[in-house]
């Protein structure tokens, strides 16, 4: 019970650790202490899922800590056995701004998580801003699992991403460095590089992407000519398992329109399908909507 409190916690992000509005009590537990400390007493998470830092963005958020201050602390943790020494746990693009703006001073939330806690913190918070790249995403899944034994499914719960989503994501680093750093530069989208897994050369089809800007559509149709010439099939999608509670909805909804209703979950989107075998089913499915 311990474990799936903690989860559900992280699953809400930060927010949830050091403590929302009207939860004092768990910021007292949790939050050592807020104040502002030396920037050269804070250093990097080696472990931080997010690699680049794109210049213009943080000459940017420079110019704004020079104007207004840094308005969000940085959350980090105590460097173990070192005096005056804390962590990035959270916040290392306004920590790298705040050394390029000239900041003497930063302030910091200091916390008390473990290495495991620190990295799932991580990947949420970047997550949850749209921070990460795909395969920094995808790399960031792909330590947890490897390092502290997650499955898919509780790497979704914790992450509040669909199974499908982490699967697909993890499914990028099957690709070949020269396709992983097309992505890594932003030059493939997530799209793109879940379509090239069904070509036989995607290398040649990512340098074809990128010189000739094609979109996702036109990249599976490429696959589908392919296979034509081959004389053989397309290679299929994987099939993910559905989790329970969508099966759970799926049964739910079959019951109260009495057809046959299925749930296709992709990230924070996807697809509701409801099969009619008459005009009738049809007709009542329209009443129901229009109401």
């Amino acid at each position: 019970m311990a474990e799936e409190a903690t989860r559900s916690r992280l699953g809400r992000g930060l927010a949830a650790l050091i403590g929302d509005v009207g939860e004092e009590s768990a910021a007292i537990d949790r939050v050592r202490s807020t104040r502002r400390v030396p920037i050269e007493f804070i250093r990097a998470n080696p472990r931080n899922p997010r690699r680049i830092f794109k210049d213009e963005e943080l000459q940017e958020l420079a110019d704004s800590i020079r104007e207004r201050g840094i308005i969000q602390p940085i959350v980090v943790r105590a460097v173990a056995g070192a005096v005056d020494a804390f962590e990035i746990v959270a916040g290392e693009r306004r920590w790298r701004a705040a050394q390029q703006a000239g900041q003497h001073e930063v302030p910091i939330h200091l916390v008390e998580v473990g290495d495991r806690e620190a990295l799932e913190l991580a990947i949420i918070e970047n997550v949850q801003r749209a921070d990460l790249n795909p395969l920094e995403e995808a790399l960031g899944y792909n330590e947890l699992i490897e390092q502290f034994g997650y499955s898919q499914v509780d790497m979704a719960k914790v992450i509040g991403k669909s199974r499908s989503h982490v699967a697909n994501t993890l499914r990028l680093l099957k690709l070949s460095d020269r396709v992983q750093n097309y992505l890594r530069d932003g030059q493939l989208t997530a799209g793109h590089a879940r379509a090239l897994l069904a070509h036989d050369d995607p290398e040649r089809i990512a340098a074809d992407i990128v010189e000739r800007g094609l979109n996702v559509r036109q990249v599976e149709a490429l696959a589908q000519e392919q296979a034509e010439r081959s004389g053989r099939a397309p290679r299929q999608r994987e099939r993910v398992e559905k989790d329970t509670d969508t099966k759970a909805l799926e049964k739910a909804l079959s019951d109260a329109l009495g057809m046959i209703v299925t749930v296709d979950h992709r990230g924070s989107g996807g697809e509701l399908k409801i099969r009619y075998k008459s005009l009738e089913q049809l007709d009542d499915i329209c009443r129901r909507l229009q109401r």
